[in-house]
């Protein structure tokens, strides 16, 4: 069977309400974890993470942090208004570049109240001087002053585009990055699916530990249970760490709603990878240790860099803005007017030969990091490439995130949902977790280089 032509409907499961988690543990490593190896579940707490790893392990972490993307304005007529801020348009080159903008930006956002704010009119509010939020952190600049007058925020409401609006967003001190008037201004984006308002515990324990880079609107959630102890452990086990990139948009959120695959949209994000990682996961292929994304936005980048190196082990003379992961390009490529299964293949592309020629690539191109763009959908079907397990929580019924898992264990997805249901693990982002081997074989991403 095809990707395209998998039923949304086989991956559901009955979720009470009761086993989502609204709020964290008091402490981050005391969340439970279930282990799958071999077929075999087995459980702990994520503070002993370290002794059901493989020694010289490399595990990749997504260091996005999430950015205060809920702005509330209110009209003279009482009405309220709320922006959420989703992603820059593509002229601005990439989310560190629109983060950094000063003084007033564009962004795509969606309207709470939309129909309350009509084209062209501007919504104004000020600000009181809390002295930088939460305080200057990585990536939101270097903390510019703000008066006694405060922030004075506007918002211009530009057009509405297929799925969202375009909003013009400007203030005063104009000398304030886009990312610093977001921490003033703006409230954390706890998901949908948690039925509270954010409280000031949120800001800390809706962030990664190791969060750098201004951009997400969700959190990298397998990594909420990581703590300097964690990473201590670890390193005692000389199990090893790298970091990516990957800013989490609204659409991890979305349900699949078509009855089939082909007729579902996978959202795109962009993703932000340094050549030393790049090495580090090569270093890790050819010495023969796992490769361990936390979180399937880690699993996602790790496995864009394979397609991504295809590309530039194919086309080595490929543009920038043309080396990205489109939805299908994992399942499907074309060879004259012959469409041939691009993931398994005759002559498919072995790991290490494409993250070889994607360092070329940027050796030609001058590149330290590389910036770009992925849609890539991880299905059933899927044979993954680089990465050889995964540490996930546990997500919602009928989403891409489940089919993700899915794609990594086959249908012992449901064994492990069985088992966290019976047990009461705690589910979605504040919830537990799991730490899930592949099936040996091409679907670890054993492929002879070719």
């Amino acid at each position: 069977m095809h990707p395209k032509d998998i039923s949304i409907a086989d991956y559901t499961y009955e979720q009470p309400a009761s086993f989502i988690a609204d709020h964290p543990l008091a402490e981050r490593d005391a969340s439970r974890l279930l282990v799958y190896r071999g077929g075999v579940i087995s459980e702990t707490v994520y503070r002993n993470i370290a002794g059901q790893l493989p020694d010289g392990a490399l595990m990749v972490f997504n260091n996005t942090r999430v950015v205060e993307a809920r702005i509330l304005f209110q009209k003279a007529t009482g009405a309220s208004i709320e922006i959420f801020c989703l992603e820059p348009p593509a002229d601005y080159g990439g989310m560190a570049a629109a983060m950094s903008q000063t003084g007033s930006v564009r962004w795509k956002c969606l309207i709470g109240g939309a129909s309350k704010w009509k084209p062209g009119q501007v919504l104004s509010k000020t600000i009181a001087d809390v002295g930088g939020g939460h305080g200057t952190r990585a990536g939101a600049g270097a903390g510019a002053s703000v008066s006694g007058a405060g922030i004075i925020l506007e918002a211009r409401y530009v057009e509405k585009l297929a799925d969202a609006f375009l909003v013009e967003l400007s203030w005063e001190p104009a000398s304030l990055s886009f990312a610093e008037l977001l921490h003033r201004a703006g409230l954390i984006p706890l998901p949908p699916y948690i039925h509270r308002q954010p409280d000031a515990s949120d800001s800390e324990r809706y962030q990664t530990v190791y969060a750098r880079h201004d951009g997400s609107v969700a959190a990298p959630t397998a990594g909420l249970h990581f703590t300097e102890a964690i990473f201590e452990s670890l390193e005692a086990r000389h199990i090893r760490r790298t970091f990516v990139t990957l800013h989490v948009g609204a659409g991890t959120f979305l349900p699949v709603k078509a009855p089939t695959l082909e007729r579902h949209t996978m959202h795109t994000e962009f993703i932000a990878v340094t050549r030393e990682t790049i090495r580090e996961l090569l270093k890790a292929r050819t010495g023969g240790h796992a490769v361990i994304p936390v979180g399937t936005t880690s699993s996602r980048t790790v496995e864009s860099l394979y397609w991504l190196g295809v590309k530039a082990h194919r086309d080595p003379g490929i543009g920038q803005a043309e080396l990205v992961v489109r939805q299908w390009d994992a399942y499907e490529e074309t060879v004259g007017d012959t469409e041939v299964p691009g993931n398994v293949g005759p002559g498919s592309v072995g790991p290490e030969v494409a993250l070889n020629a994607l360092l070329d690539w940027m050796d030609r191109q001058g590149l330290e990091q590389l910036v770009t763009a992925t849609q890539l959908l991880i299905t059933p079907g899927y044979h993954w490439k680089i990465a050889k397990a995964l540490i996930t929580n546990f997500h919602q019924p009928e989403s891409t995130l489940l089919l993700l898992v899915a794609s990594l264990i086959g249908e012992d997805w449901r064994k492990v949902y069985d088992y966290a249901l019976e047990h009461g693990f705690r589910f979605l982002s504040y919830g537990d977790g799991c730490l899930l081997f592949g099936t040996d074989g091409p679907a670890a991403g054993d492929e002879q280089p070719g």
